[in-house]
């Protein structure tokens, strides 16, 4: 009786930490969207949660590592809100068309969370100075090339430099969702389809 007792308040214990450090990384993303990246802190992530910094320190070992957790968690959840739509279409140009639609719309929904992750890619940097998600940008870029590749040898694009191109139609989906972001009156719905159109332009892709 007693072992099971203390099974369940290790997984009470658990359970209650976990719901802690949600709490915490939520209030560092609203956080980090309303001051930036270098005005992000623990007092003003304390302010946001309602808690003391002592019970953020108690989790956390520092700003970096709870906006890290931020951003890789925000990652995950875009990418499996686009890898469904991507792999439901059967072109290249579908492809294309539905990772652009779906991060364009799951960002729609989740203005807070775009503006954090923002912050953080920009601002934070590993302890050589370098950006700290590099690599992943990059990942991205050659995750989009490889589709447009697949699309020229199947002959539904033109012939272009596939990462060149991945690169651009990524940073001008960057450029639409900020321009969103800071500004309310942008239609970003309507922006998307302009954007969709002029991808469609420029690789050739067929509708």
């Amino acid at each position: 009786m007693g072992s099971e007792t203390g099974t369940a308040d290790r997984k009470r214990r658990s359970f209650i930490e976990e719901a802690r450090r949600e709490q915490i990384m939520t209030a560092a993303a609203e956080v980090a969207a309303e001051v930036g990246y270098a005005s992000t802190s623990f007092s003003r992530i304390a302010e946001k949660a309602g808690i003391s910094k002592s019970v953020i320190t108690y989790h956390f070992s520092g700003k970096d590592e709870i906006l890290r957790l931020v951003t890789a968690r925000l990652f995950e959840r875009v990418w499996q809100h686009m890898e469904a739509r991507i792999e439901a279409e059967t072109t290249a140009a579908g492809q294309v068309r539905a990772w652009i639609g779906a991060q364009l719309e799951f960002f729609g929904a989740h203005r807070t969370e775009f503006l954090a992750m923002s912050e953080i890619v920009a601002g934070h940097r590993d302890p050589d100075g370098t950006p700290a998600y590099a690599a992943d940008l990059a990942e991205e870029v050659d995750a989009l090339a490889e589709i447009l590749a697949r699309g020229q040898r199947d002959g539904e694009f033109r012939e272009f430099d596939p990462r060149g191109v991945a690169n651009i139609i990524l940073r001008s989906t960057d450029g639409v969702l900020a321009s969103w972001a800071y500004d309310d009156g942008v239609d970003l719905p309507g922006q998307t389809t302009v954007l969709l159109d002029f991808i469609d332009h420029a690789i050739g892709g067929r509708r």
